[in-house]
């Protein structure tokens, strides 16, 4: 057992729209459903385990990248949307924010009632893992939200989150009960933000067993602990700038979206009939279901799928968010009956845009915010077209594109 990392974040308040919500709910349900009939549920579990990716799937559900409201609105529709299947999923959410994280134990001693799992075992390694968090690493942060995944087959993971409100930060602790090598010699845990600005992995190698390994970081120094860790700034700003995207993979995902319309790629010949913009959001949410741990390490890129509430860095365009909805669920319906050919087409969207990554020539270093500027300038500037919606409502057309109807198309990033 270890504790696989943790993520600084910018401590923000504010509130999900319904229509954003209900949406963040069934994407959330077909990624994890791709994921479990595609790699199963202890890759599943890896990947909750991995703040980068955690933070990357939160993102290209909507959130703004680097908020603290990232881990409530995951666990909040993951929660909502598994729960009701978790008998046919075998993937159980417990816990919450506030008050239900508290009920955490007794959720977890159901569970095993369900499940023939030893209850009283993952209540105790829920407990210690907040304790450990809490009180022995003496950070300063206090929890507020604590979150058990549990499989049927006893693999868990814990994401839960303190808050330091004196300097408006938060931080996320994420624990993985596996051993699994991938941690131990090339670990993606995370600390970002504003405030204490990295992202520390603090995986304990030395850990043999679940109680045993949470016992020995309990009596680690936490000075130690920090001065081992592998560290990656992240910025508190919810702006995207040139220094958080990379500008190779987002390049190549708009190349996708645009060369797909012309060149007849046999491997995506099922995906026909989606337009361009729902390709580049496909292509995104396909990197979080397919991609290493090592294609999370700028999870604002991932805004580009679908946008903020908040127009960050553009409206959410209900319309391609909603097809890519259905397209995902589709494919994961259709797998589950046997037949992947639709799922394997979207894993595609994943391998040909690595693979264009290969001779993808990014913008010069003084070019990088002019380009990045530009497309999400376009972006906004269409979002009417994809039924973009914000927490102010609908985005109507610019006066100018009233006057000139059909001016524009999609647009490549380095144009």
């Amino acid at each position: 057992m270890k504790q696989s990392g943790s993520a600084d974040l910018t401590l923000m308040g504010g509130h999900i729209p319904s229509w954003l919500f209900e949406r963040m709910t069934q994407l959330s349900r077909a990624v994890v459903e791709a994921i479990l009939v595609e790699y199963g549920k202890k890759a599943f579990l890896s990947k909750m385990a991995d703040p980068f990716w955690f933070q990357s799937f939160g993102a290209v559900i909507g959130m703004d990248w680097n908020s603290s409201g990232v881990t409530t609105a995951v666990m909040r529709a993951l929660r909502k949307s598994l729960n009701p299947h978790s008998k046919e999923l075998g993937i159980y959410i417990c816990g919450g924010k506030g008050k239900h994280s508290l009920k955490t134990p007794q959720e977890l001693i159901q569970v095993g009632d369900k499940t023939g799992l030893d209850g009283n075992y993952l209540a105790e390694c829920s407990k210690l893992s907040a304790k450990v968090d809490n009180t022995a690493v003496q950070d300063g942060f206090q929890l507020y939200i604590h979150n058990f995944v549990v499989s049927d087959e006893g693999d868990w993971t814990v994401v839960q989150q303190g808050m330091k409100t004196e300097d408006k930060s938060a931080r996320r602790y994420h624990w993985h009960s596996g051993a699994l090598a991938s941690f131990v010699e090339e670990p993606h845990s995370a600390i970002c933000g504003e405030n204490q600005g990295h992202i520390l992995n603090l995986v304990d190698k030395q850990a043999r067993s679940t109680k045993e390994g949470i016992l020995n970081i309990l009596k680690e120094n936490p000075d130690k602990i920090l001065k081992e860790t592998q560290k990656m700034v992240l910025p508190g700003y919810c702006d995207i700038k040139p220094q958080d995207v990379n500008f190779k993979r987002l390049g190549s995902v708009l190349w996708l979206a645009q060369e797909a319309q012309t060149n007849d790629f046999k491997d995506l010949l099922l995906l026909k009939g989606l337009g361009p913009r729902t390709l580049q959001s496909l292509t995104l949410v396909s990197e979080v279901i397919h991609g290493t741990p090592s294609r999370f390490s700028d999870p604002a890129r991932f805004s580009f799928a679908h946008g903020g509430k908040s127009a960050r860095p553009f409206p959410v365009p209900t319309r391609v968010y909603d097809e890519t909805i259905d397209t995902l669920r589709t494919a994961v319906e259709k797998a589950k009956m046997g037949n992947s050919d639709k799922q394997k087409a979207i894993g595609k969207l994943t391998s040909i845009a690595q693979k264009a990554e290969e001779n993808f020539v990014p913008p010069e270093k003084s070019q990088e915010k002019a380009h990045l500027e530009k497309l999400m300038e376009k972006e906004k500037r269409d979002s009417w077209k994809y039924g973009g919606r914000t927490i102010d409502g609908y985005e109507k057309p610019p006066q100018d594109e009233k006057n000139h109807p059909g001016k524009g198309g999609q647009l490549g990033l380095f144009d």
